[in-house]
């Protein structure tokens, strides 16, 4: 794909980075002359330093051609007017970087959809670690109403019993067991033996009892 993004700082520059390592086009625009070079020495790809709410300097990065349009900055308004420019290239695909929620219906309003807060998900991310100090990893998916999680089978409740006599239930399902460091796609008649890994997709409302179930 060819990817354009607006905005050369931390998330800008490791998106810009990921997405190059994986054999994507990409071109960065940043407005900053000092992180514009410093983009231009990490990066194989094309680092455009001007401002990307300007539409010239949108076009000089042939923003017509992109695939998906990525508004990174730390600024929204900037975010907000760059998303608006070039929405008048029909662009399948753009993404505006978030600091103020408030900011939000803003961007919903003008047709912004794909709308994310870096700084919300990493300090909902960090607050999930905290209450829940026995989850291995957890993974949030959908709206945020459901999560996969990676528990460590400790509960003598669940362990010596086969997969089908725990799961599904309606508000989780084991999605993987992990045993002797190999993913397997668990089978009904599978038994959790203590120490085994399992990922659960589990919903918000469910998420200590199943904690409870498998790891106390």
């Amino acid at each position: 794909m060819y990817i354009v993004i607006m905005g050369a700082g931390r998330v800008g520059l490791n998106l810009a980075s990921n997405l190059v390592s994986r054999g994507h086009d990409v071109t960065l625009i940043e407005s900053d002359d000092s992180l514009c070079g410093n983009a231009a020495a990490e990066l194989d790809a094309l680092v455009i330093c001007g401002n990307g709410t300007d539409t010239k300097t949108l076009e000089e990065a042939n923003v017509s051609e992109a695939d998906v349009f990525v508004a990174a900055t730390g600024n929204d308004e900037a975010n907000l007017l760059s998303c608006i420019l070039v929405k008048q290239y029909n662009i399948p695909k753009i993404i505006a970087r978030l600091s103020n929620p408030d900011h939000e219906e803003a961007f919903k309003k003008v047709g912004i959809d794909d709308v994310i807060s870096p700084e919300l998900t990493a300090a909902g991310y960090l607050e999930k670690l905290i209450t829940r100090p026995k989850v291995a990893d957890l993974i949030v998916i959908g709206k945020g109403d459901a999560e996969i999680l990676d528990l460590t089978v400790k509960n003598n409740k669940v362990i010596g019993k086969k997969i089908n006599e725990i799961n599904p239930t309606d508000d989780y399902i084991i999605v993987a067991l992990y045993k002797n460091g190999e993913i397997t796609i668990p089978k009904a008649d599978m038994v959790l033996n203590e120490g085994d890994k399992v990922s659960i997709l589990v919903k918000n409302r469910a998420v200590k009892d199943v904690v409870k179930t498998f790891t106390k």
